[in-house]
């Protein structure tokens, strides 16, 4: 990802923690960028819950909705296993994080600050 700091492993748990933080109240997409089945959207901004890094099953778990009445409930996006994590960190119009799988899958999270009229 061009503009983007690629993390080191022990970094991923405190930086996605961070990026919770950070980005509550926004909206966030998810898309899968899949080499053989192509691009696909998992979520179309929505309303952002977390991000977390689970070092126990090694997993990287992206969550939408949770925000009654609209949203009820969480949706959980996983990467197992995963290779690469990057944040988009220069020249970006939206903060953004790739998370690349053993497959070469990448899946990108891409966040929109609630106040630029994206709300759906």
């Amino acid at each position: 990802m061009a503009g983007s700091t690629t993390l080191d492993r022990g970094e991923w748990r405190t930086t996605l923690d961070q990026i919770t933080h950070e980005h509550q109240g926004e909206l966030v997409t998810i898309e899968v960028l899949d080499p053989s089945a192509g691009h696909q959207y998992e979520a179309e901004r929505l309303p952002f819950s977390s991000l977390a890094y689970d070092p126990r099953d090694d997993t990287v778990i992206g969550a939408v909705g949770g925000r009654p009445p609209r949203y009820p409930v969480v949706l959980r996006h996983m990467v197992p296993h995963p290779t690469e994590v990057d944040i988009a960190t220069e020249d970006v119009p939206e903060a953004a994080v790739r998370v690349v799988a053993p497959d070469g899958t990448a899946t990108l999270i891409t966040f929109y600050p609630e106040e630029s009229g994206t709300r759906g």
